[in-house]
């Protein structure tokens, strides 16, 4: 066999072994000419080939078939499972349904927080549905004050405008209520265990002495509960003793806290752990379908043993994987802590994974909310790169940032025997939209270029003139683009000198680039995003009396 009829031989074989051992010519020459690129040539030879060595494989049985294949050594490929994208349909009830984005009020929202909020709001936008966002604000160690104000306008720029706002510091007597229901049913109990004894019994699976106290004397330290010192004791929902995840065992549904409370000052010390409020008000509330990520899976079977006491119908639990990004700060108390020492300027520092600083750099919301809609919320983790987000974010501003001249460092060049005088370039805004107009751009044979412009060689300024450079001497070289191409002349930018503007462009990692801009640059308005040539895309953050400041957003 030579060498031709061997890679014959080998595609029959796999053709073989993916359909029952039945080969195809056709699709045994097709396999050739697409792996083979280098035997297209000789598509005529190996056309009779290919139907005279399938009619041979065909003969052999399924075991000679399989000895071959082991022989030549040919395995068939898995074909790799698509991956599902997007977000899949909701389980249950698609009438009438009711979801919540439930944040605690840490600090802004950055984009994890996406992770929730954007398949909430989607699911409702799809199906008529009602959408509560609901501040969990239960543990005032963790509560930020401005919080309140930068979570709601965060949703409002990715778009999701929730039916209602509920704040659970407005809900402490309803939270009583439940606790003091779930007494008198015998489903809860007091425990005024020290902390580590009743970890030990826990984990062995044995239950502390305070469980099986009758109600009443369970009412009975619930009324002068707010009268002990913290720790002293806590509310417990009795649930399997012997689950096999101790975390599980007889939780804490309310504890004493001595802190002082943004919004309640000190008004209440008998705090509802988080497992419990958010079963009540899931309840009451009426939640169809509870999405959250699978870090509270536990959380979920803890809350199912409360709705069970109350005889409450389950909502749908949907769980999410967690959502990676490289190269960001998500954390938000040491993005706070940043703050307060310093290291970061703000909350729309750039450096930050927060939403006001994504779109402070002008990441247009959109390509948050499609992205995260994307991903949908399979349990398998996921993984998203600032490649990712600009690529779909320049989408959004390829049409509607026009283009401008920037040179970083500026340096003034004169350009020797130029003799054209004063000329007026025109460039347009943008070249697709020829319709917005265009720059004017003013040369009289001295220009402004970037300092890392200046070096040896020849150079067009743009849609001006062909130079020459060396040792930083400039000389007139020809005007036409044409010469340009010819000369094989680099194309440069560069800005005029009696008509331009100061630019520091912030850049991703905080650090700045300055320089000049052209004059056209002063029509801008706080907000808008250009397109500096070369540089990328950036938004303009800052109008100054001496010059304008923008936020780089990426190529």
């Amino acid at each position: 066999m030579n060498d031709l009829e061997e890679i014959v031989y080998r595609h029959a074989l796999l053709n073989a072994a993916k359909h029952k051992g039945s080969a195809n010519p056709g699709a045994v020459m097709g396999s050739i000419m697409a792996n083979e690129p280098e035997l297209r040539s000789r598509a005529k030879e190996i056309g009779p080939l290919a139907g005279k060595i399938v009619a041979q494989v065909n003969n052999l049985s399924a075991d000679e078939q399989a000895s071959e294949m082991e022989k030549f050594g040919v395995e068939v490929q898995e074909k790799k499972k698509v991956k599902e994208i997007g977000l899949q349909e909701l389980p249950g009830t698609h009438e009438n349904i009711v979801l919540r984005f439930a944040p605690n009020p840490s600090g802004p929202l950055h984009i994890g927080h996406s992770r929730a909020a954007v398949p909430n709001a989607e699911y409702v936008k799809r199906h008529n549905g009602k959408l509560i966002l609901r501040i969990e604000d239960t543990d005032p160690k963790r509560v930020y004050e401005d919080a309140y104000e930068m979570i709601p306008q965060d949703l409002e720029w990715l778009g999701i405008s929730p039916d209602e706002i509920i704040y659970q510091s407005d809900r402490f007597d309803i939270y009583y209520d439940y606790a003091r229901q779930l007494i008198e049913k015998g489903a809860a109990y007091m425990c005024t265990c020290d902390g580590a004894a009743f970890k030990e019994l826990k984990d062995n699976c044995k239950p502390c002495p305070c469980r099986d106290n009758p109600v009443e004397e369970n009412l009975e330290l619930w009324e002068k509960f707010d009268t002990m010192e913290a720790g002293e004791a806590v509310l417990r929902v009795k649930t399997d003793i012997n689950h096999k995840n101790p975390a599980i065992r007889d939780w804490v549904a309310m504890r004493l806290v001595d802190e002082t409370h943004p919004r309640m000052a000190n008004k209440y010390r008998i705090y509802p752990m988080m497992n419990f409020s958010v079963a009540v008000d899931d309840h009451l509330m009426g939640m169809t379908h509870v999405l959250r990520g699978k870090d509270h899976l536990a959380n979920s079977e803890k809350q199912k043993y409360l709705y069970d006491h109350m005889g409450w119908d389950l909502p749908e639990f949907i769980h999410y994987g967690r959502l990676k990004m490289e190269d960001i700060a998500l954390s938000t108390s040491k993005a706070l802590a940043g703050i307060e020492d310093g290291t970061y300027s703000g909350w729309d520092d750039p450096r930050l994974g927060t939403l006001r600083a994504i779109a402070r750099r002008g990441i247009d919301p959109r390509t948050i909310y499609n992205l995260i809609t994307e991903i949908g919320v399979k349990m398998a983790d996921s993984a998203i790169s600032w490649k990712k987000i600009y690529g779909l974010n320049r989408n959004f501003l390829e049409p509607v940032a026009n283009r401008y001249f920037f040179v970083e460092n500026p340096k003034i060049i004169e350009v020797n025997n130029y003799d054209g005088g004063d000329v007026v370039i025109e460039r347009p805004l943008h070249a697709d939209h020829l319709d917005r107009g265009n720059r004017l751009l003013p040369f009289n044979g001295s220009a402004y270029l970037a300092e890392s412009d200046i070096a040896d060689g020849v150079f067009r300024l743009m849609d001006a003139v062909n130079v020459d450079i060396k040792d930083e001497e400039v000389t007139y070289n020809s005007s036409s683009f044409e010469d340009a191409r010819e000369l094989k002349a680099k194309i440069i930018q560069w800005v005029p000198v009696e008509d331009n503007v100061n630019v520091t462009i912030v850049m991703d990692d905080a650090s700045l680039k300055t320089g000049l801009g052209e004059s056209a640059l002063k029509d801008l308005k706080v907000g808008d995003i250009v397109q500096f040539e070369r540089v990328g895309f950036a938004r303009l953050d800052e109008i100054k009396e001496d010059g304008l400041v923008f936020y780089y957003a990426h190529k």
